[in-house]
C-alpha cells in the first residue's frame, strides 16, 4: 500500500488532529488577522469596477450623502460581485478541507476529485438542452444547482472509487481525478461547440467568472452554502476522531461509513453551489485548506476541524478577493468582466500543487514499471504478424480518411486524383483532405512514441506527455503566437511550440529533482504545470481574442481542420530525426523501466539517458501539438495496447506503438469529420473519450495493489 509521508518541515498530513491543547489567545489572533484582511480586501474590491464611481462616492453613500447612480452601481454590480466572491471562497475552502480529511490526502480538492468538472458539464448540458440556466429565475437556479450537484457527486464518487478513497496516495488520486476531469472537459467542449448559440458565454464562465447582474443568485444560494458549512462544522468532532484511522474511530462509536458519505455529500454540495454561482473557480479548494493547515501547524489546536473549517473558508475568501483585485488592478476594470477570476486562482493553485508535490513522497502501484501483458506474443513470428496487421489497419485508415468526410469520395475518384485526372470540385476536396489525413497519422505516431518513452523513463504506466505538462507548454507557445502574430509561418510556429515545450519540460524536470528524479514527484509536478499552463492559455484567449471562442475550443480540443502540407511537414521531419534517436536508446529504455540501480550496474549513465529520452519526447510532442493542437491520451493508450500485444521490449514497442497511435488519431479524425457532417467533432475530444475508459480500467485493475 502506498504511504503518504509527512512533509519534511513537520507539517501534519491532511486531517491529522493536533495533539497539543488549543491556545485560545493564539487562535483568536489568527481569526482576527484573517477577518481583518477579509474586510480590507472587501473594501478595496468595492472600489473597483468599470464605472466612474470611486472611493469618494462610496464614502459619501456611507454617510448618506451619495447620489442615486453610485447607489445603483453598488447594489446592482459591485456588491453582488463581492458577496459572490465571499460565498464561493468560503464554500470551496470548507469543501476542500472536508475532502482532504475524508481522503486523508492533502491533494484532495473539488478540482482534483473532478467535482468542478462534473458540475460544469452538468450545467452546460442544462443550458444546451434548455433544462435550466445558471442564475435565471429561482426555480431555474435551483434546477441548475441540483444538476451541478449530481454531476459533481458522480465525478467525485468515481475518482474516490478508482483511488480506493484516496488512501493509496496522492499520485493515484491526482491521476484518477485528471483522467475523469479530462473526459468531462472533453464532453463539455463538445457540447460548447455543438450548441454554441445555446451555451453562449459559458466558455468564460466555465473558467470561473464573478460577474453578477444583481443579488438574486447570491441570495438564492447563500442559504444552501450556509447549511453546507454548518453541516461540515457539526461533523468536525467525528472527523477529528476519523483522522486517527477507521478502526480506532469505530471503537469509539463513530459511524465511519456514514460520516464519510455525509462529508462527501456536503463537500460536493458546497462545490456545486459555487459552480452554479460563478462557474468552476480553479484550485481555491486546494490552496485554501493547504494554507490553513500550514498555519495550523504553528498554532496548537487549530488543526481541529471545528476551528480549521472556518479558517479554510476565510482563506478561500482571501484568495478569491485577492485574485479578482489583482486582475482589475493590473489590467483595468473591464478586465474583471472579460477575464475569469478562475484563471488567476488556477495559476495560484498550480503553484500550490507543485509546492505540495515537492514536499510529498509517494511510492506504490502507480510506480510499478510498465511491463508486458501476460498474454503478449513472445515469438518473433507473432510480433511480425502484429506489425503486419497494424500496417494493414493504418493503410485502411488512410484510405478511409481520404474517402469519408462531409463529401463522400469513391475509390475510383481517389485513383483518378492520384493520377491527376479528377475534375475541379473533387480535386479541391481531396487537396484539402490529404493534409488532414496525413497530419492525423503523423501526429498520432509522434504522440505514441513520445508516450512510450515517457512511461519508460518515469517507470509509470499511467504517465504520458500531456500529464507531465509538455503538451500544455507547447500549447501556450502556439496559442500565444497565433494570438499576437496570427500570420506567422509554419516553421516559426513549430519553433516557438518546441521551445515552449522544452522550457516546460526543463521546469518540470528541475522541480522534480531532489537528489535524484522521483517519478511520482515528476507526475504530480507535471500535472500542476499542465493545469497552470492551460490556465495561461485560457487567459491569452479570453484577454486578447475573446470573440473567437470556437478557435480556442478547436485548438484546445485538437483538430486537423484547415491543415496544410507545410504545417504537417515538421511532424514528419521530427519523426524521421528523433525516432531513430529513441530507437537507438531502446536498451537503455528497457533498463530504465526496471529501477535506478540496474542501469548503473550495467554502465548506463542514468541522468543523461533520461534527459536525452525525455527531450526527444518533448520535441515530438511539440511538433504534434503545433500541427494539430492538443490531443490527449494517445501517448497513454497506444503504448499500453502495444505492451499487451508484443511485450515490454522497446525494440518491439516503438514501431507497433507508432502504428497504433497513428491508427487511433486517424480513426478519431475520420469519425469526427463524418458523423455529424458538415459540422465536425475535434479528434482530441474523441481520443479523450476513447482513452478515458481505458485509463479508468487501468486504475481500477491496480487500485489496491
Amino acid at each position: 500500500m502506498t504511504r503518504t509521508l509527512p512533509p519534511a518541515t513537520g507539517a501534519s498530513t491532511a486531517g491529522a488532529p493536533a495533539s497539543p491543547p488549543t491556545r485560545p489567545i493564539r487562535v483568536t489572533g489568527v481569526y482576527l488577522v484573517a477577518g481583518t484582511a477579509v474586510l480590507l480586501l472587501a473594501a478595496v474590491h468595492l472600489t473597483q469596477g468599470t464605472s466612474t464611481v470611486d472611493v469618494g462616492d462610496l464614502l459619501r453613500l456611507l454617510i448618506g450623502a451619495g447620489d442615486q447612480h453610485a447607489a445603483d452601481v453598488l447594489v446592482a454590480s459591485r456588491l453582488p460581485r463581492m458577496l459572490a466572491a465571499v460565498l464561493v471562497g468560503i464554500a470551496l475552502g470548507v469543501a476542500g478541507a472536508a475532502l482532504q480529511s475524508i481522503a486523508r490526502n492533502p491533494l484532495a480538492s473539488p478540482d482534483t476529485l473532478a467535482v468542478n468538472a462534473g458540475a460544469h458539464l452538468a450545467v452546460v448540458l442544462s443550458a444546451a438542452f434548455g433544462l435550466a440556466v445558471a442564475g435565471t429565475g429561482f426555480l431555474g437556479g435551483l434546477a441548475a444547482l441540483g444538476t451541478a450537484f449530481l454531476g459533481g457527486l458522480v465525478a467525485a464518487g468515481l475518482v474516490l472509487l478508482l483511488s480506493a478513497g484516496g488512501a493509496t496516495g496522492p499520485t493515484r488520486l491526482i491521476l484518477a481525478g485528471t483522467a475523469i476531469m479530462l473526459a468531462l472537459q472533453s464532453l463539455t467542449f463538445l457540447f460548447l461547440l455543438l450548441y454554441e448559440e445555446e451555451t453562449h458565454g459559458l466558455f468564460a464562465w466555465g473558467n470561473g467568472s464573478l460577474v453578477q447582474t444583481d443579488l438574486s443568485a447570491v441570495l438564492r444560494l447563500a442559504p444552501v452554502i450556509a447549511l453546507g458549512i454548518l453541516g461540515c462544522w457539526l461533523l468536525g468532532h467525528r472527523l477529528d476522531i476519523l483522522a486517527l484511522g477507521d478502526d480506532p474511530a469505530a471503537v469509539t462509536g463513530v459511524p465511519v461509513a456514514r460520516t464519510r458519505l455525509t462529508a462527501v455529500l456536503l463537500a460536493v454540495l458546497l462545490a456545486a453551489a459555487a459552480v452554479t454561482l460563478v462557474g468552476p473557480l480553479g484550485f481555491v479548494g486546494l490552496s485554501a485548506p493547504a494554507i490553513a493547515r500550514l498555519v495550523a501547524t504553528r498554532v496548537p489546536g487549530l488543526a481541529r476541524h471545528r476551528l480549521l473549517f472556518p479558517l479554510a473558508g476565510l482563506t478561500g475568501v482571501l484568495i478569491v478577493l485577492a485574485a479578482d483585485i489583482a486582475v482589475r488592478a493590473a489590467l483595468g476594470g473591464q478586465a474583471g468582466v472579460d477575464i475569469p477570476t478562475g484563471v488567476v486562482t488556477t495559476i495560484l493553485g498550480a503553484v500550490v500543487l507543485v509546492w505540495l508535490a515537492r514536499r510529498l513522497r509517494d511510492s506504490g502501484p502507480t510506480r510499478q514499471p510498465p511491463t508486458g501483458h501476460v498474454g503478449a506474443l513472445r515469438s518473433t513470428r507473432g510480433h511480425l504478424a502484429v506489425l503486419a496487421g497494424c500496417v494493414v489497419l493504418v493503410g485502411a485508415a488512410l484510405i478511409a480518411g481520404m474517402l469519408l468526410g462531409d463529401t463522400m469520395v469513391l475509390t475510383g475518384d481517389l485513383a483518378n486524383w492520384l493520377a491527376d485526372r479528377t475534375g475541379t470540385a473533387l480535386t479541391f476536396v481531396l487537396d484539402q483532405r490529404y493534409p488532414r489525413v496525413l497530419g492525423a497519422l503523423l501526429a498520432g505516431a509522434a504522440l505514441a512514441v513520445a508516450g512510450s518513452t515517457v512511461q519508460a523513463v518515469c517507470r509509470n504506466p499511467l504517465a504520458e506527455p500531456g500529464i507531465i505538462g509538455i503538451t500544455a507548454g507547447a500549447g501556450v507557445g502556439a496559442v500565444a503566437l497565433i494570438t499576437f502574430l496570427p500570420g506567422v509561418g509554419t516553421w516559426t510556429m513549430t519553433g516557438v511550440a518546441g521551445t515552449a515545450a522544452l522550457i516546460t519540460f526543463a521546469v518540470v524536470y528541475g522541480l522534480s529533482w531532489r537528489g535524484g528524479l522521483n517519478s511520482d514527484r515528476l507526475v504530480l509536478i507535471g500535472i500542476g504545470t499542465w493545469m497552470g499552463a492551460n490556465a495561461v492559455t485560457t487567459f491569452l484567449i479570453v484577454a486578447f481574442d475573446p470573440w473567437n471562442t470556437a478557435k480556442a475550443l478547436t485548438w484546445l480540443s485538437g483538430s486537423t481542420y484547415g491543415r496544410t502540407a507545410e504545417q504537417i511537414l515538421p511532424v514528419a521531419l521530427a519523426l524521421l530525426v528523433l525516432t531513430p534517436v529513441i530507437v537507438a536508446a531502446r536498451r537503455e529504455l528497457d533498463l530504465l523501466t526496471l529501477d535506478d540501480d540496474t542501469p548503473r550496474i550495467l554502465g548506463v549513465r542514468l541522468e543523461p539517458a533520461r534527459l536525452v529520452a525525455l527531450t526527444a519526447a518533448a520535441l515530438l510532442t511539440a511538433t504534434a501539438v503545433s500541427a494539430v493542437g492538443v490531443i490527449g491520451f494517445v501517448g497513454l493508450v497506444a503504448p499500453h495496447l502495444t505492451r499487451a500485444l508484443v511485450g515490454a521490449r522497446h525494440t518491439r514497442i516503438l514501431p507497433v506503438a507508432a502504428l497504433l497511435g497513428a491508427l487511433l488519431v486517424s480513426a478519431a479524425d475520420t469519425v469526427g469529420r463524418t458523423v455529424i457532417a458538415p459540422a465536425q467533432i475535434p479528434a482530441g475530444l474523441l481520443t479523450a473519450l476513447i482513452g478515458t475508459p481505458y485509463f479508468i480500467w487501468l486504475l481500477w485493475r491496480t487500485r489496491l495493489r
